[in-house]
């Protein structure tokens, strides 16, 4: 298929666009440059631009005759959203709105969407399923929430065939440590620990020591960008057209963030100073998935289980890169 991929140019999409393009997909990125870095994708593949303008996208879908579409693009932290929600609406609810709009007017049918665990706010029991309550807790989530539902409506109103992965913690990086993520500023706790181990931070911070977790941090589940990328490659191909479909993609392991942090140390053999301090806000205690329904629907499994390993695919990027694609 010829798959536009927005936000491509990013962490997760450029992974998405590597495995697409060795699957014998054909990928269009479509980024902003904002977020992503057009070091990590095909020049050749590579339009600049954003979500802004139905009729700009209406235009690049005809263009390249687009068949389906991967959506990424979106701003992603939880604390900056509370700081400011009117950014995150604008991106991410009203940008996907153009891009449904677009879609429709184009005949472009399938679609798989970048969700979130954000979506289920904080649950009352872990694991969790996709029957799961949806309450989130902050404007992320609230505007992801509120693309799922978009993306029902047009489903039922103009047979749009969608596929909404909401994943737990990306992390990792390409096992050749050719592409990585690179953020600034960088919110994600591996890089952020990683930094630490190359000198590049004094220390990292444990925001909250007083969870109701076995050591008072957070737990997550952390899923690595490579088997995320698998997850939209096999939802792709089985979209039925008019149907949503909603998966949550996770390795059913969770880890604290001290765990994380000591994974760090094991697997750089170096000392990273840990400061703890107050929590933030929107952060829920534990976060863990159940991904047996994406398991059985479509035969993914996750390759990566082990947080060590997820962490040294995470250190041989950015040993090689201290500086990102900079």
């Amino acid at each position: 298929m010829k798959v536009l991929v927005i936000g491509g140019a990013g962490y997760i999409g450029s992974h998405a666009v590597r495995l697409l393009n060795r699957s014998g997909h054909d990928a269009t990125v479509l980024d902003s440059l904002v977020l992503g870095h057009a070091e990590a994708v095909p020049a050749a593949s590579l339009t600049v631009g954003d979500l802004s303008s139905v009729d700009f996208l209406t235009e690049l879908l005809v263009r390249d005759s687009i068949e389906a579409v991967m959506h990424f693009a979106a701003f992603a932290s939880v604390p900056e959203s509370v700081i400011e929600p009117a950014k995150y609406y604008e991106n991410n609810l009203i940008g996907t709105i153009h891009l449904l709009e677009a879609m429709r007017r184009t005949g472009v049918s399938r679609l798989v969407f970048s969700s979130t665990c954000a979506t289920y706010g904080i649950p009352e029991s872990v694991p969790i399923t996709e029957e799961t309550a949806q309450r989130p807790i902050n404007p992320y989530g609230f505007t992801k929430l509120a693309c799922e539902r978009a993306m029902a409506d047009y489903s039922r109103a103009y047979g749009l065939g969608f596929v909404a992965l909401r994943y737990f913690n990306a992390s990792g990086a390409a096992e050749d440590g050719s592409i990585g993520e690179d953020h600034d500023p960088e919110t994600h706790l591996i890089p952020i620990a990683l930094q630490a181990a190359l000198g590049k931070r004094d220390h990292i911070a444990i925001y909250g020591n007083d969870y109701p977790t076995p050591d008072g941090t957070c737990i997550r589940d952390y899923i690595h960008v490579d088997d995320l990328a698998e997850a939209h490659r096999l939802t792709l191909e089985r979209i039925e057209p008019g149907a949503g479909r909603y998966y949550n993609v996770g390795t059913g392991r969770g880890f604290s963030v001290r765990e994380v942090i000591e994974s760090a140390r094991r697997v750089t053999g170096r000392p990273i100073p840990a400061v703890e301090k107050p929590r933030r806000p929107g952060d829920p205690p534990a976060l863990v998935a159940a991904a047996d329904l994406l398991r059985r629907n479509t035969g993914w499994a996750p390759r990566y289980t082990e947080i060590d390993a997820i962490v040294a695919s995470a250190w041989r990027w950015h040993s090689k890169h201290p500086e990102g694609y900079a």
